[in-house]
C-alpha cells in the first residue's frame, strides 16, 4: 500500500545531481554553451538522458544552474554592515561571472532567455527568487541597525547589483580590479542609507 503523497519512482542520487552540474561547468568551459547537449553531459556524468530531463527542463535550465547558482546557495554575509555585507556579495558574484564556464555560457544563455517566456519564468520562480529571499536577511539587519529604511524596495536595490556585475565582467569583460565590490557596495550603500 502507498500513501496517497508518497513520492513516485526511485529517490533522486544526490551524487548524481551533482555529478551533472559539474559535468555541465566542464562541457561549457571546454566546448561552448553552443556545443553542449544533454547527450554529452549525460556521457561524462554517466547517467542516462532520461536522468537529465527528469531534473531540467533543458539545455538552457541545467546551465544556468550549474554555472550561476553558487552565490545564489551560500549564505547570506553577516559582517556587521551593510556595506561590508554588500562587498561580500558582491565579491561572490565577481568570481562567479569571472569563472571561464560563466564566460562561455552567458551569450547562448541570454539569447535562449530572451526566446522562451517560460525559460525566463522558470529561472525567475525557481532560482532568483529563493535567492532574493535569501538576501533578505541582509537587509532587514540594515533596517534593525539603522542604515536603512524597512521599507527599501530589496528587489531593485539587488537587481542593480547583479546588473552591475553582469555589464562590467559578463558583457564588456573586464577583468575586475579588486576595488570593483567595494567601490559598488560603497556607491550603493550611500544610495539607500537612512538619511
Amino acid at each position: 500500500m502507498t500513501l496517497p503523497n508518497a513520492p513516485r519512482g526511485r529517490p533522486r542520487d544526490s551524487r548524481a545531481h551533482q555529478g551533472i552540474l559539474t559535468a555541465t561547468a566542464e562541457l561549457v568551459t571546454e566546448l561552448g554553451y553552443a556545443a553542449t547537449s544533454i547527450g554529452a553531459v549525460a556521457a561524462r556524468a554517466g547517467v542516462g538522458k532520461d536522468t537529465v530531463y527528469r531534473r531540467w527542463s533543458g539545455k538552457a535550465e541545467l546551465v544556468y544552474e550549474a554555472v550561476f547558482t553558487e552565490t545564489e546557495a551560500a549564505p547570506a554575509p553577516d559582517t556587521g554592515s551593510l556595506v561590508g555585507d554588500l562587498t561580500a556579495l558582491l565579491e561572490a558574484l565577481i568570481q562567479e561571472f569571472s569563472a571561464p564556464a560563466a564566460a562561455a555560457a552567458l551569450p547562448g544563455l541570454l539569447a535562449d532567455f530572451a526566446a522562451d517566456p517560460g525559460l525566463q519564468a522558470r529561472i525567475r520562480s525557481e532560482f532568483l527568487a529563493p535567492a532574493k529571499a535569501g538576501l533578505m536577511a541582509v537587509f532587514e539587519r540594515a533596517a534593525q541597525r539603522g542604515e536603512t529604511d524597512p521599507g527599501l524596495p530589496v528587489d531593485l536595490v539587488l537587481d542593480t547589483l547583479a546588473g552591475a556585475v553582469l555589464f562590467h565582467v559578463g558583457l564588456v569583460g573586464e577583468q575586475p580590479g579588486r576595488q570593483l565590490a567595494t567601490r559598488l557596495a560603497a556607491m550603493v550603500g550611500r544610495g539607500i542609507e537612512t538619511r
